[in-house]
């Protein structure tokens, strides 16, 4: 414990450490979250146990080869209030202000201008004739900056997966649907047509990220060979 910090602020300090590290690496068992909160496993339960009373985490048993099933405990969709949410209440109101002042045509119109300049400030950063790992890099990079906490994963087939554990505009996205299909269109501008993009998580659809799966058409790939 720090100096001068009570034991309550301590106690909030670590709650927010554990739900930081499920938020930017995944379920965890308490004893990886223990060691790597440097504190016992028996402290770390208890608050495990205080995080889901609030219904911000649950568990899921997973089966281990020795013993007894383990707790893989994981974020609920209520600890996104948790993290930046991109003045979530407000974008929500002005959405429904539009559809209700202009109609879905005028939203439709709203989101083919903020789409423009997004893939614009894309554009600025990611230079055009880099390969698709690079673009990916730093695509990822922005999109932290922006709040999505994202990064890339390659895959042994040649793929990579672009995976963002937060998103800061969830409760915009909830009530306008076209701003995850301008997203994926925008990524598709970025990495070019030659580039397949599946999203094969969603966090609309309940799941704690969205995952994007990236893969080159055979035909880039092989050019990429003969270089």
């Amino acid at each position: 414990m720090k100096n001068n910090e009570t034991k309550q602020d301590a106690g909030i300090r670590t709650r927010k450490a554990i739900t930081n590290i499920l938020k930017q690496h995944g379920p965890a068992d308490a004893g990886t979250l223990a060691s790597m909160l440097e504190i016992t496993t028996m402290a770390i339960r208890q608050h495990l146990y205080s995080l889901q009373e609030e219904a911000l985490i649950s568990y899921r048993e997973e089966a281990r080869p020795m013993g007894r099933p383990a707790k893989l405990w994981e974020l609920t969709p209520l600890a996104n209030k948790l993290f930046p949410d991109g003045y979530a209440d407000l974008t929500v109101s002005l959405i429904e202000s539009m559809k209700e002042a202009f109609g879905d045509a005028g939203l439709e119109r709203l989101l083919e201008v903020r789409n423009k300049k997004q893939l614009e400030h894309y554009q600025n950063q990611i230079p055009e004739g880099k390969t698709v790992q690079c673009k990916l890099e730093i695509l990822a990079d922005i999109r932290t900056q922006e709040g999505y906490m994202a990064e890339v994963k390659e895959q042994e087939d040649g793929g990579y997966l672009l995976i963002e554990k937060h998103c800061p505009i969830c409760e915009a996205a909830a009530v306008c649907t076209g701003l995850c299909q301008n997203e994926m269109n925008i990524f598709q501008s970025i990495l070019g047509e030659q580039v397949n993009i599946e999203r094969v998580e969603h966090i609309l659809a309940g799941k704690s990220r969205c995952v994007y799966n990236i893969t080159e058409e055979r035909a880039s790939l092989d050019d990429k060979k003969r270089i």
